[in-house]
């Protein structure tokens, strides 16, 4: 008799806690597929989209994620650039990098085709095996005389980042994951559009994602607004483009903050090729000098990627590992670095709940926790 009590007793708990983790997992969902009513947006922009910036070192349906992203932002309220207007323009100027946009090429669109901005999308991972996994940076960048980054924000999903308990949120449709990471990336564009904050709190663990390293000169005034230029990284890793992809982290997670002005990521290439400034080893002291002449900033940050990992299906670990520094320009000195590598699965323990999927959002918490210390 008391087994059969304790064995429905231990059922029922069990099955309380499938409805109550079910529920989380669908109030998660709704939280981010909340789109909200952005019919009437403070701001009428008119953009130009351009071909996405392929970072994934693998094939990817880049025109598909495109016309998605161009559908969503158009439900947002952005005006698009007709096709035609940007195909010629796109000829015309022989546009061949679409990962950033610089001055000249700024002006161009401005007083050519009208637009206000230009949107600039790179997809960092595209995986379609089960489970699927997708990392996409979007940003809107203003056109004319004086090119800057209006917003930024990016996504990084994986199917099996929410199962739950005998897998009931899997999503094993690599167009499903799809369609979620567009319209959660749209959603914060709407957001912007009409000046409103994310309805989906960002919540991270400083702690956890600290820089295991990192020093901070006194020469830094918390008060003050820098402006910075954020160079790629040196990639020592195995991944291709990862020293892309951490640059582009730091602007992302540089630009909603209040002591930073971060240029566009295309003006600090612009200034490469015209200088033919090529790190083979890291920036030297040399090209900073020229960068600061050449961008008129504050503050040059640059680092290192040593190790960057994603992996396929439901065993590996994601892994990151880089290190940062930061050059001031009246003191010449280095007034900022950090040491920083952490894996998905750090601190879990039980089912793999709280494990990371992607190496974009463990970068995104490691950035975010590296520039506490900056910033502070």
């Amino acid at each position: 008799m008391c087994s059969t009590n304790f064995s429905f007793k231990t059922a029922s708990i069990f099955f309380i806690c499938i409805i109550c983790l079910s529920g989380c997992s669908v109030k998660n969902n709704q939280a981010v597929n909340a789109t909200g009513d952005y019919s009437a947006p403070e701001k009428k922009i008119l953009a130009a989209v351009l071909p996405l910036h392929n970072l994934s070192g693998t094939p990817v349906p880049l025109e598909d994620i495109r016309q998605r992203l161009i559908s969503s932002f158009k439900n947002q309220g952005l005006d698009i650039l007709p096709e035609d207007v940007l195909e010629k323009f796109i000829v015309k100027h022989r546009i061949r990098y679409v990962g950033g946009i610089d001055g000249l090429t700024a002006q161009d669109f401005r007083f050519e085709t009208g637009a206000d901005a230009v949107l600039v999308s790179s997809v960092e991972l595209y995986n379609d095996t089960s489970p699927p996994k997708i990392a996409l940076t979007c940003r809107l960048v203003s056109t004319g005389n004086d090119p800057k980054v209006l917003w930024i924000d990016s996504v990084a999903l994986a199917g099996d980042d929410s199962v739950g308990i005998l897998q009931l949120s899997l999503i094993e449709d690599p167009r499903e994951l799809l369609e979620k990471a567009v319209l959660q990336i749209s959603t914060s564009f709407g957001e912007y559009l009409a000046d409103k904050s994310s309805s989906v709190a960002n919540q991270r663990d400083i702690i956890k994602f600290w820089p295991k390293v990192f020093y901070r000169s006194p020469i830094l005034e918390p008060e003050w607004k820098y402006t910075v230029a954020v160079l790629p990284f040196l990639n020592l890793s195995d991944r291709r483009y990862a020293g892309e992809i951490l640059a582009l982290n730091f602007v992302e997670q540089m630009i909603p903050q209040k002591n930073f002005s971060v240029i566009e990521p295309g003006m600090v290439r612009q200034v490469f090729l015209q200088q033919r400034i090529i790190m083979e080893d890291g920036i030297s002291f040399a090209d900073v000098h020229v960068l600061f002449s050449k961008l008129n900033v504050d503050l040059i940050l640059a680092g290192k990627v040593f190790d960057y990992q994603d992996y396929q299906g439901t065993s590996g670990t994601a892994k990151v590992d880089f290190s940062a520094v930061a050059v001031e320009r009246q003191s010449g000195d280095v007034v900022w670095a950090c040491q920083s590598h952490n894996t998905g699965d750090y601190g879990v323990f039980f089912f793999d709940w709280g494990k990371i999927h992607t190496a974009h959002r463990i970068a995104s918490e490691m950035v975010a926790s590296a520039l506490e210390t900056l910033a502070e």
